[in-house]
């Protein structure tokens, strides 16, 4: 007995299309970023070092 296959139709072949055109209204530049993310590492060094003791945990 012959299996019954469905085939589906390949509309894009798998690429995507991205457009150019559009701009964020928001837009960051790289060294913002690496800023942005010292400060988020010192922050967190710093509430590992005092926070318990800033909260009245220890």
């Amino acid at each position: 007995m012959a299996q019954e296959r469905v085939s589906m139709p390949s509309s894009m072949g798998g690429l995507v299309r991205y457009f150019d055109e559009y701009k964020s209204k928001i837009e960051f530049k790289p060294g913002h970023i690496v800023v942005f993310i010292v400060i988020i590492i010192i922050l967190e060094i710093f509430l590992n070092w005092k926070g318990a003791s800033l909260l009245g945990l220890a």
